[in-house]
């Protein structure tokens, strides 16, 4: 293991991961949150809109999601993200791809904390002469994140560890390394040990951290 460690920079491809999913959880929130407030929308075309998002991204593989950003959207369409420097237009395609994927599970969290939410206080916000908008900003997602972290907490959790998916297109830092030492060193019980304990070190303390505030941060009824 001592090794491994000497000859490969290990800390530098688990900085990398850092990066692809914290870009990648911004992303999702972003989008899911978007998505969300369509879904709850009172307009039938934006509840469509939201729902075929939801419905489309949440039961397409992320693998093929990764695929086609390059594939299809980079080289066949020409969509460049970074026209200079390959492995940064494949990275941003992976944050993207990410961000899609998991918004649509972000969406639904926030769905479901939206539940948690007394009805009478979305009544209470019309009677007073609310918007939709206004109301979804100032009464409603402000409970829905307190009622949903704990599962927004398992979505992201679930990011870090699919962000190995994105070694299809050469973009998943730590699974890439991995497949390297492999490829040099041969299948060896400490290669597989020394990048599960990274990924354990990345995602246990987020575990615990996001169940402490679901626990205080639970909206009272």
């Amino acid at each position: 293991m001592g090794e491994i460690l000497s000859n490969y920079d290990v800390l530098a491809a688990f900085w990398g991961t850092i990066q692809l999913s914290i870009l990648g959880t911004v992303g999702a929130m972003i989008l899911g949150t978007i998505v969300a407030i369509l879904r709850l929308s009172p307009v039938r075309v934006f509840q469509w809109i939201g729902t075929w998002y939801v419905n489309t991204f949440r039961n397409t593989p992320l693998t093929l999601l990764m695929v086609f950003s390059i594939l299809g959207l980079s080289f066949i369409l020409g969509i460049q993200l970074n026209t200079t420097d390959i492995s940064s237009n494949v990275f941003r395609w992976a944050v993207v791809m990410l961000s899609v994927y998991h918004g649509a599970f972000i969406c639904e969290a926030l769905r479901s904390g939206v539940n948690t939410v007394p009805a009478g206080q979305a009544e209470a916000a019309r009677a007073i002469g609310l918007t939709f908008g206004q109301s979804m900003q100032h009464v409603l997602l402000p409970q829905a994140f307190r009622g949903s972290i704990a599962p927004i907490g398992s979505t992201i959790i679930a990011l870090i560890k699919n962000s190995t998916v994105a070694q299809v297109i050469g973009a998943g830092e730590a699974a890439n390394l991995m497949s390297t030492i492999i490829e040099n060193e041969g299948s060896r019980f400490s290669v597989f040990l020394i990048f599960a304990i990274g990924f354990v070190i990345l995602t246990l303390p987020l575990g615990l951290l996001f169940t402490s505030m679901s626990r205080r941060l639970a909206v009272k009824r």
